[in-house]
């Protein structure tokens, strides 16, 4: 798939090829139909908010679900989905206390030592912005990241 990738603050983005994975248990994969250009995406472009790179930007998107993993029971394939970055992990202390805006589950996001959603031609991994990376043709995110 394409993709919009920051490799320096403060310099242009560069489209390229970027491989992605399939989805694992509670992962969708998304085709990115419309993606906002928001404040926070330039804070990261222009280096004032910090982030691992090379990363892909961009978290105001909509989209069609193209594939689902295991146990994924909120979207299924052909909704048209909105993403959202306060992906909720469903089972902390902020989730089962209604307040899933401060969850802090690491399960919304892959482990340091599983394969990367997203990597360079070479394997190398691409780092996922704000768990969405939108600025890209397919986002492969946590099923509690959208909504249908």
């Amino acid at each position: 798939m394409k993709a919009a990738v920051l490799r320096e603050p403060g310099k242009p983005l560069s489209v390229e090829e970027i491989s992605i994975d399939k989805p694992k248990a509670h992962e969708v994969l998304i085709r990115t139909a419309a993606c906002g250009l928001c404040h926070s995406d330039l804070h990261f472009i222009n280096g004032s908010y910090p982030h691992p790179l090379p990363a892909i930007p961009g978290h105001e998107a909509a989209g069609i679900v193209e594939a689902v993993g295991e146990e994924v029971r909120s979207v299924k394939v052909g909704d048209a989905v909105v993403s959202c970055l306060s992906a909720f992990c469903g089972h902390c202390e902020f989730c089962v206390t209604g307040r899933m805006s401060l969850c802090l589950g690491g399960d919304t996001r892959r482990a340091p030592d599983d394969k990367s959603r997203m990597a360079q031609a070479d394997g190398t991994p691409v780092n996922q912005m704000l768990n969405l990376s939108a600025f890209a043709e397919q986002m492969l995110i946590h099923e509690n990241a959208c909504v249908a």
